[in-house]
């Protein structure tokens, strides 16, 4: 058996392995994927794979020994774990389901020849299952909407018992489209560490917590303690997220699609994310990430997944869809590959390569040579990680389409491949849990951070027995004393610090090192270790981190105090937030403010004197235009912190004036009347005339706000002063019209006549109550462009009595139907008059289709829309179809607007996916995505997304405009079940039109713009 078995590895075919345990009849559901095509042959992938000189790769495992592995892990024995997925049915088939079985394998060298010959199933019982990790006497492994314990003390590999839920209140995935809770993995710090997407909110604890003994996660890392048995979040923001990994020093990077690829987690953070709200809605403004660059070509078509991607793109990397994270720090590979990021591009079908070098306080990630491209049109890569023998394992999910999967799922394959450099030399069977405690010690400093990662985990586990941890503990700090190779020294750190080696002086002490990388690793424990949940740090520790924020010189140990600042008592913030703002050699960082800021938030409200104080010593302008932004949002409590900014700034006490007028800008942003503070007449005269535009425009604005007359008098005159430039004009009526004046609408009404005014002058009169102002608009509709024609029929659905008057002009022909969107449709329907929606339905078409009509529209409109048919498309006039129709909510090719999700890197090619997502937006669809139904106390009713929220106004999002609302305008906000992209958008469109717009969104290359 085992020599048959060598030969057919020998030669890279497909391989049955034996010794199979359990779970012989296990129930594999038919494949629902469409494609009628199949896999490439392993040994076919092999042959064709392109790899850089002296790289191979070879098949450790394939169908039907393994299939849709969605994660994978090593235990201490160099055994291989693979989480087997069934229940996934793909997002356009209803996400996971409930009654389909996963399951957990074990791959074995049991003869140390380099060779997996065994295959056990460790439990078959999993349902909705996204990742495992071994440790701690068993499995961990995420099946939705739980995190489980698998007990397995004595290693037989048969469970001891029933899982133990150890978490819940992650999203089911029944609910979600993609890429829920996943992605278990031990950190240098002791803690197991997940991901989470953005297409569900979670609440998650202990079982039996209450609400208020969970924390809420939307889309970030998160992680769990498993002897202090706490959880919390670590980052908030990105898309979604399937792979991470920690570097020499323990930095942690985790990877992401869509808006940029990488980014450093630094605890506490708020990253960019691809819509919705953050879970702080002070955050304001979030950190982008570290890659200075992204995969794809973005003025050029590039994911087209099946024909492969444009030349450019493919030189920019392959495409935006990333999955699984390594940093190779292993013994095999060349030096040159090691500690750069890879990743594996689902599009390119081939690993992506960063770079990672410092800059500034953090780090920055620059593009290098992709390589070990594969020619399958099925590979999906799933994660890939480091062996003990140095090599880099490789999951193939072995499908086609996306994460989304709405061509449905092919259940019968899935590889494991291996990707190594060179002749390697196999290693001897071993089970690091039979070494001395001395023997895993010295492991720590190996080449390969396999071997030193597990035998952290061992040393950490030995530790729970009083008896060995001693011993250990005097181990691991005689061999800090003797090793000066810093990055075993960091490892011998983090042992330390898992194995509990180490008081509060210790740390301390640790402090002293001149290496600023084993500093940062030593504050990050020490912080752990001191401000744990009920436990006020001493006045040591805190003495401790105000002389670092004060005194140390490296930047990334300044970004780590600024995270500490969130795990601190709000109160004991300020001293240590203080001592790293007056800092300035990384005053205009992209991280650092941010993150003090972050850490400070909390603290304002409560203390607004010493928020000012500190945003007047700040040298940070962006750290004092968000501590002002959050003083001025309690202007109603205490307005005289408002007057006090306003003076400080003014007398040029404070470095950074303007980020004053710019933060009390913000903060009153959507305000309609606050009371003017004192000194608001000097601020306004000596900003008023500042060499920055935007400066002047706040002033101006600012002026309508606070009621100065003599101002306002000033930006009257300058809108209908015709002598006036026509951008001097507008700008001033936009800033009368953050607080309108009741006597305006006439005004408004003549600007009508006035080509460069009549957009802003049409978005000003929805604040009009005025039934004479309708037939007004109607009657210059004739000598509207199309800009202000769409314009006008948006003011004219945002109340009843102007909607029926724009239906009346649609049923006597002066307006066409045509011209209404289905937004705007919506709209009117949402007005909820049961005259007005029963015209409209008869005028423009019936807004609210049943389920299986949908089915029955698709099903048409792909009988319709054949490959031949679609080959004849005009795509320069889909291209307009596209700018009219879609590009107020979505860009492609780098164009429109990023409202919804960026259609770039969708699976647009999928016909079946467009016309699912196009007739039926509503069926999978984020809780942050939904449509909010915002009707005012002047009558209109407004339609949107919410994309910025706090205790004084909204900022609500349409394709038409983006406007931020009083909340004391509002008398009822209610948020619909239904997606902001309404239904009914091939309704007006005839069937040319129809092939030509969705041939352009299939399309691989941008059409030109139709010839004038």
């Amino acid at each position: 058996m085992k020599l048959a078995m060598q030969a057919l590895i020998a030669v890279v075919g497909l391989i049955t392995l034996g010794n199979t345990s359990v779970g012989e009849e296990f129930p594999v559901p038919p494949d629902t994927e469409r494609a009628v095509a199949t896999p490439m042959a392993p040994s076919d992938v092999i042959a064709k794979t392109k790899l850089p000189p002296g790289f191979r790769l070879s098949l450790v495992a394939a169908e039907p020994d393994v299939r849709n592995p969605i994660a994978m892990t090593f235990d201490e024995r160099g055994r291989l774990w693979v989480a087997e997925n069934f229940s996934w049915a793909g997002g356009g088939f209803g996400g996971f389901k409930a009654d389909v079985r996963d399951r957990i394998l074990i791959f074995e060298d049991a003869d140390g020849d380099g060779t997996f010959e065994k295959r056990t199933v460790f439990w078959d019982q999993a349902s909705k299952l996204t990742s495992i990790e071994v440790g701690d006497g068993g499995i961990w492994a995420i099946c939705l909407p739980q995190l489980l314990f698998i007990p397995d003390k004595d290693g037989d590999d048969v469970p001891d018992g029933a899982p133990v839920v150890v978490l819940d209140g992650f999203v089911d995935g029944s609910s979600i489209s993609h890429t829920p809770a996943n992605g278990l993995k031990w950190g240098p710090d002791g803690w197991l560490y997940g991901r989470h997407g953005i297409l569900g909110t979670s609440l998650v604890g202990k079982p039996g917590a209450s609400d208020s003994q969970r924390f809420a996660i939307n889309t970030g890392v998160w992680r769990y303690h498993p002897t202090r048995e706490v959880a919390e979040p670590v980052m908030h923001g990105m898309t979604n997220s399937w792979g991470f990994d920690f570097d020499s020093h323990g930095e942690m990077f985790v990877i992401n699609t869509v808006i940029g690829h990488l980014w450093q987690v630094i605890p506490s953070a708020h990253t960019e994310r691809m819509f919705g709200i953050d879970i702080n809605p002070h955050s304001y403004q979030l950190i982008k990430q570290v890659a200075d660059h992204v995969h794809w070509d973005e003025g050029e078509g590039w994911s087209d997944v099946r024909k492969g991607v444009t030349d450019s793109t493919s030189e920019a990397g392959g495409g935006h869809a990333h999955i699984g994270l390594m940093i190779y720090q292993g013994d095999n590979w060349p030096d040159e590959y090691r500690d750069r990021i890879y990743t594996l591009n689902l599009h390119g079908r081939r690993l992506n390569t960063d770079l990672l070098k410092r800059d500034g306080a953090g780090y920055v990630a620059t593009h290098g040579a992709d390589f070990c491209f594969i020619e399958d049109p099925w590979y999906r890569g799933m994660e890939l990680i480091t062996g003990p023998d140095g090599s880099v394992f490789i999951a193939d999910w072995s499908d086609t389409g996306e994460c989304h999967d709405h061509d449905g799922v092919h259940y019968g394959s899935g590889r494991i491949y291996k990707l190594s450099y060179g002749d390697q030399q196999t290693l001897a069977a071993f089970d690091l849990k039979d070494k001395a405690s001395a023997e895993l010690v010295s492991l720590l400093a190996h080449r390969n951070t396999w071997w030193a990662r597990q035998s952290r985990r061992l040393l950490t586990q030995r530790t729970a027995t009083k008896a060995e941890s001693t011993a250990i503990h005097h181990l691991l700090k005689e061999r800090l004393r003797e090793t000066s190779d810093p990055i075993a020294r960091i490892r011998l750190l983090e042992t330390i610090a898992t194995t509990g080696a180490a008081d509060e002086a210790w740390w301390i002490s640790a402090l002293a090192t001149e290496d600023e990388y084993q500093r940062a690793a030593v504050l990050k424990f020490f912080v752990d270790l001191t401000t744990q949940a009920g436990k006020a740090p001493s006045s040591e520790a805190l003495q401790t981190l105000e002389n670092l924020a004060a005194k140390d010189p490296s930047g990334i140990v300044q970004l780590h105090l600024a995270s500490s600042l969130q795990r601190l008592p709000v109160d004991l913030r300020w001293r240590i937030a203080e001592r790293l703002a007056v800092r300035p050699e990384f005053a205009k960082d992209g991280r650092l403010p941010l993150m003090v800021w972050y850490g400070i938030e909390p603290a304002v409200p409560r203390d607004l004197a010493k928020a000012i104080a500190l945003a007047e010593k700040s040298e940070m302008p962006l750290l004092t235009e968000l501590i002002v932004r959050r003083v001025t949002q309690e202007i109603e409590r205490e307005p005289t912190a408002v007057d006090r900014m306003l003076q400080l700034a003014t007398a040029g006490k404070c470095s950074h004036g303007e980020s004053v007028i710019r933060g009390i800008a913000l903060g009153l942003s959507g305000w309609q009347k606050v009371a003017a503070p004192a000194h608001w007449g000097e601020a306004a005269k000596k900003f008023g005339q500042s060499s920055d535009e935007e400066i002047r425009t706040l002033v101006q604005n600012l002026s309508v706000v606070f009621g100065d007359g003599r101002a306002m008098d000033e930006i009257r005159a300058i809108v209908t002063d015709k002598e006036r430039p026509t951008d001097a004009r507008r700008s001033a009526l936009r800033s009368l019209l953050v607080s309108p004046p009741a006597d305006y609408g006439s005004t408004l009404v003549a600007l009508l006549d006035e080509p460069g005014m009549t957009v802003d002058a049409l978005k000003g009169l929805t604040h009009y109550d005025d039934p004479t102002i309708p037939a007004k608009i109607l009657q210059r509709a004739g000598k509207f462009d199309a800009i202000a024609r769409t314009e006008m029929i948006q003011t004219l659905v945002s109340r009843t009595d102007s909607a029926r008057a724009l239906l009346d002009a649609v049923e006597a022909k002066s307006i066409s139907a045509s011209e209404i969107s289905a937004f705007q449709a919506r709209q009117i329907a949402s007005l909820e008059d049961e005259t007005l929606t029963r015209d409209l339905t008869r005028l423009w078409g019936d807004l609210r289709v049943s389920a299986a009509e949908k089915r029955t529209q698709i099903d048409a409109y792909r009988a319709k829309l054949s490959p031949d048919v679609l080959s004849r498309a005009d795509l320069t006039a889909g291209r307009v179809l596209f700018q009219n129709t879609c590009a107020s909510c979505h860009v492609l090719f780098g164009q429109g607007t990023l409202l919804g999700p960026d259609l770039t890197g969708s699976n647009r090619k999928n016909l079946d996916y467009l016309l699912e997502n196009v007739i039926d937006p509503s069926a999978s669809v984020g809780a942050d995505f939904r449509t909010v139904l915002v009707a005012m106390d002047d009558g209109r009713v407004l339609n949107g997304v919410i994309s910025q929220m706090n205790e004084r106004t909204i900022t609500l999002q349409s394709p038409n405009e983006t406007v931020t609302i009083d909340r004391q305008e509002i008398e009822e906000m209610k948020t619909s079940q239904v997606s902001l992209m309404p239904e009914g958008q091939l309704q007006k469109l005839s069937d040319d039109e129809t092939r030509d717009l969705i041939a352009y969104l299939m399309s691989s290359v941008q059409a030109p713009l139709p010839s004038e």
